[in-house]
């Protein structure tokens, strides 16, 4: 991928959004070693989950580090009583990424975006670039500009 452009940052190239690339040099197993070669804190790498809603319709959480999203809380935002964890073949088939690749940009389709008000809080993260091994460097402000209408929320707890 060196050198090669992500799906992830053809489109935000396009958007104008300054970011950069940062491949991995190896396999990357846990949140912990991909922070570390990124000489960042787990914080700043920020995960997009991807939700199933009781009627069959997605939305995709952006959330910081190992912070685990509050089941009651993204209930009350959303205003629904059942949600579930999209699997690992619902995961390809609405975004076109591969776990550990996914980003909340060139998505198929229309899903709603909601941001843990903690992913704002670093001012430099990552996020998936639609390749794995292989993530996007930016700014937080510039992730939130490129997402002018994803929903600031807190799905953490804190």
């Amino acid at each position: 991928m060196e050198g090669q452009q992500t799906p992830v940052s053809m489109i935000l190239t396009d958007m104008g959004v300054a970011h950069r690339q940062f491949v991995h040099a190896g396999r990357v197993d846990t949140l912990e070693q991909a922070a570390s070669e990124r000489d960042q804190l787990p914080e700043q790498v920020i995960r997009s989950l991807l939700f199933r809603l009781s009627d069959q319709r997605f939305i995709m959480v952006l959330v910081g580090g190992s912070s685990q999203v509050s089941w009651k809380l993204l209930r009350q935002v959303l205003g629904e009583s059942r949600l579930t964890t999209a699997d690992l073949a619902e995961l390809k088939a609405v975004t076109g990424y591969e776990i550990g690749a996914v980003a909340p940009f060139g998505i198929p389709g229309h899903i709603p975006i909601y941001i843990d008000q903690g992913v704002l809080e670093p001012e430099e993260i990552s996020i998936g670039s639609g390749v794995r091994g292989t993530a996007i460097i930016l700014t937080s402000a510039d992730l939130r500009k490129a997402l002018p209408e994803a929903q600031i929320v807190n799905v953490i707890g804190r």
